[in-house]
């Protein structure tokens, strides 16, 4: 059983806001740092994305690599690897919950990566670790700067 890598973050917005940020994979390379690419394969009956092709760029691992969506109720996502060429697996999900009454939202992302190439369980712990922090400190402030910030938006502020 492979094991896997957790963390949560608080966000100050409401689990809709932050679930919305989330979905929105074609702005992934706006706040992610690792996703370079982000194109939606295909989409549930609810109009979700259900398959999601990411280039990914994380130091140590680098990929292209097709991921399958579950959307559980409003405040949860998981995914699991389609197919990849250095992954053997990538499986992971977002778990939001609600705080001060819907003002602020708990993120729990947790992440387990098998790679196809020989590498130290510790290393792909650090690589699951440097992933999860990265997205989790995007996303606080993808949702907390506003929907329309982006990387011009960032540079203005300077």
């Amino acid at each position: 059983m492979a094991e896997h890598t957790s963390s949560s973050i608080t966000i100050e917005a409401a689990p809709a806001e932050v679930m919305g940020v989330i979905a929105d994979f074609d702005r992934y390379p706006e706040w992610t740092g690792e996703v370079k690419e982000a194109e939606v394969l295909a989409k549930d009956d609810q109009g979700r994305a259900a398959q999601v092709r990411l280039l990914l760029d994380a130091g140590a691992i680098k990929d292209d690599h097709t991921l399958a969506y579950t959307w559980t109720g409003a405040n949860e996502v998981s995914w699991s690897l389609v197919k990849s060429q250095m992954l053997r697996a990538l499986d992971g999900s977002y778990r939001l919950a609600s705080l001060s009454g819907g003002a602020r939202t708990e993120v729990t992302y947790q992440l387990t990566v098998d790679v196809k190439i020989p590498m130290l369980g510790m290393i792909k712990r650090k690589a699951e670790k440097v992933i999860i922090d990265r997205a989790l400190a995007g996303l606080k402030k993808r949702v907390e700067s506003g929907p329309d910030a982006g990387p011009a938006d960032e540079a203005e502020k300077h």
